[in-house]
């Protein structure tokens, strides 16, 4: 166990102690708002389907996997912390599932941490085909504070996304199950983590980052983080800015505009899924090295090429993660 998930476990385990001081056990029937929609709960659910690895993860570090039927959608391996509680949760798919395979769960509770897994447009559901079975649901505030354009399942950001998403999220899932205690000392953990990086890059100023999330083949767009999405965050976090200033929180680029882009340093994502060749880390560096044209950018030649987990750059706890495993890399390179 690593000495982060101690502690975690230790900050938890105090304000269990300690509840009266931290958060009020949940009265139930209990009711809340949630992307415009009122959302009430008998009790705290008993057979809960997670709908996205951030949902999961959410219910995971809450100590939550003897409530949870399933999980679906993950473009990532889970926490090394969270591998064992993990492994007594049913895995329905690490892609889109269908409906039939969720509600072959019988769950009492659906979470979702996407619109494409969870809304109108869904690949998944709609959240009235759960509301017609008397199931409730819920959506992460991260995903429904997108705007949703023609053509653009994830939608646009005219602001900076914040961690402040993140926390509501924790927030509603712990009073939802009845743990908000543990709710949170998570929340107090996440703070302090981002405080300290925040800190320790307060000096680093004009760095640019470009976020590679994936590509089908070398020959396509590439996936990017876009730059008020949580690539954006990151870059932040770390005294800088992301190189791609699009609303789009997934904008797609040719290299020729990625060159122009001309970031300081270069995150290759590293994605688990295993769609495409372009999905690990490893085959994404070996091309910006190879390639004739790309391998001449500057980030490359200087060797400034970092590597994240590809579900940093969703809207998640992954992206503090992601923040904290590129600081580390950043301390090894010769920045400009």
């Amino acid at each position: 166990m690593s000495i982060r998930s101690v502690t975690l476990i230790a900050t938890a385990t105090l304000a269990i102690a300690c509840s009266s001081s931290y958060a009020a056990s949940t009265s139930y029937p209990l009711t809340i708002e949630n992307c415009g929609q009122a959302v009430t709960f008998e009790k705290a659910p008993q057979n809960a389907v997670a709908l996205g690895q951030n949902s999961a993860e959410i219910m995971l570090l809450l100590g939550l996997e003897d409530r949870m039927a399933g999980t679906a959608f993950w473009p990532n391996k889970v926490l090394p912390e969270l591998a064992d509680a993990n492994s007594k949760v049913d895995l329905i798919s690490v892609e889109f599932p269908s409906l039939e395979a969720v509600l072959s769960k019988q769950p009492d509770f659906v979470a979702a941490m996407l619109t494409t897994l969870l809304g109108p447009d869904s690949k998944v559901a709609k959240r009235e085909d759960f509301s017609e079975l008397g199931i409730p649901s819920y959506l992460s505030p991260s995903a429904c504070s997108t705007t949703l354009d023609a053509g653009d399942a994830y939608g646009s950001r005219d602001a900076l996304w914040s961690m402040d998403l993140l926390y509501k999220e924790i927030e509603d899932l712990s009073r939802i199950f009845d743990v908000a205690d543990r709710g949170q000392a998570l929340i107090e953990d996440f703070k302090a983590r981002e405080a300290a990086l925040r800190a320790e890059f307060a000096d680093q100023k004009g760095l640019t980052f470009l976020f590679w999330f994936s590509s089908a083949s070398p020959a396509d767009d590439a996936y990017l983080g876009g730059g008020n999405g949580p690539s954006g965050y990151i870059a932040d976090i770390l005294g800088g800015s992301n190189a791609i200033q699009t609303e789009a929180d997934w904008p797609t680029l040719g290299w020729e505009g990625i060159m122009a882009a001309n970031p300081t340093v270069f995150v290759a994502a590293q994605v688990d899924r295993n769609r495409w060749d372009l999905d690990t880390a490893e085959n994404k560096i070996k091309f910006l090295k190879s390639d004739p044209t790309v391998s001449q950018m500057e980030a490359v030649k200087s060797g400034r090429i970092v590597v994240m987990s590809g579900a940093a750059m969703n809207p998640s706890i992954r992206t503090l993660y992601g923040a904290e495993q590129v600081a580390e890399q950043l301390k090894t390179l010769d920045l400009p």
